[in-house]
Formats: C-alpha cells, structure tokens, sequence
C-alpha cells in the first residue's frame, strides 16, 4: 500500500521546488540579450571552473583577468588567449593539447578542424566575432583565429581571446599553418 506525504510536507516540498526554480530562472537574467533560440539547454553551472566571463558594450562575451589561459604555438611565434566561460570553452580545453592544421579563409581568419566537435549548450545561435577573438565554427568543427572584421554569422561561437598583439602576427602568416594549442605553461 501506498502512504501519502502530509500536506505540510507536500506544502515543504512544492515551496523547496518553487525557491530553486526562482533561482535558477534568476540566476539566467541579466544585461545580454536573450537568444531567440530557446530550444537549446543552458550550459551547466560549474562551481569548480576558474573560468569567469564578462559582457562587453558590444554584447559579445570577454575574458575576465582571471580566466583560463591557452597557448597557440605556430612555427617558433606563440600566441597567448584567454578563454571565456562557456560548455564549448570546457569541451575545448578537454582536447587539449591538440594540433590543428590551419588555413586561411577569406582573409579575416584562419581555420581549422578539431578532432572532437565541441558542445553547443547555452550558446546563441550566432557570433559577430571581434578582431582577435578565438572562435569556434560549429558546421565546420573548426578552432578560428579572427585577425580581420568577420560579421555575424550563424554558427560562429566566441571562445575568447587572443592577447596583445597576435591578431596583427597572425595575418602576417601567409597560407596554410599548423597550430598547437595546450594549456597555458607560464
């Protein structure tokens, strides 16, 4: 036979539910724009990550002081990048180290393919990336490289970005390249 929960422990319950679900639906709400897709999940909290993001004036999503750093290695030139917070972010630095053979495309970036696709969870549908961001380009399954003024484009998703001077020494990298990008050393 099957025992009922009291009502004040039903009343306990059903109150427990609609407090997280308040904070979870508050915990979504801020500056940046809502997507207009809403049949993708939100990517999951990560309490563990040392991966933060800001919104620029722009709406694009940048790199705090304190975000993970990588390195791109092509030739003897190294580029450093910071990456945002993001389920791609993470699903990134999980194929880590990873070579990547590169190739120019449209004189704006250079692009190549991952091994592993890399999730789309919580991500717009679209990017307008910015000069030296790092970019991943999901129908391709391609890291990007932006050292010119790409527009929106569906299917782009804003990894981070790349520090100092690397967009200017990456278009100064004429054809194909190989990259190899791992966790920042130091």
């Amino acid at each position: 036979m099957r025992t009922m929960p009291s009502p004040t422990a039903s009343r306990t319950l059903l109150s427990a539910l609609l407090s997280a679900t308040i904070a979870l639906v508050g915990a979504g709400c801020g500056d940046a724009e809502p997507s207009s897709d809403t049949t993708r999940p939100a990517a999951p909290a990560s309490s563990s990550s040392n991966l933060t993001t800001s919104t620029s004036t722009t709406g694009n999503v940048t790199p705090q002081e304190d975000g993970t750093k990588i390195q791109i290695t092509i030739g003897e030139q190294r580029f450093d990048a910071t990456l945002t917070e993001s389920a791609t972010a993470r699903d990134l630095l999980a194929q880590l180290p990873v070579t990547v053979d590169m190739v120019d495309h449209g004189q704006v970036e250079k692009t190549g393919r991952l091994p592993s696709p890399l999730s789309l969870n919580g991500q717009p549908e679209g990017a307008d990336p910015d000069v030296g961001d790092l970019g991943y380009y999901a129908p391709g399954n391609d890291l990007v490289l932006y050292y010119g003024d790409q527009s929106y484009f569906h299917g782009i998703v804003i990894l981070g970005q790349l520090e100092g001077d690397a967009a200017q020494r990456i278009s100064e990298l004429n054809g194909p390249v190989t990259a190899k990008v791992e966790v920042h050393r130091g």
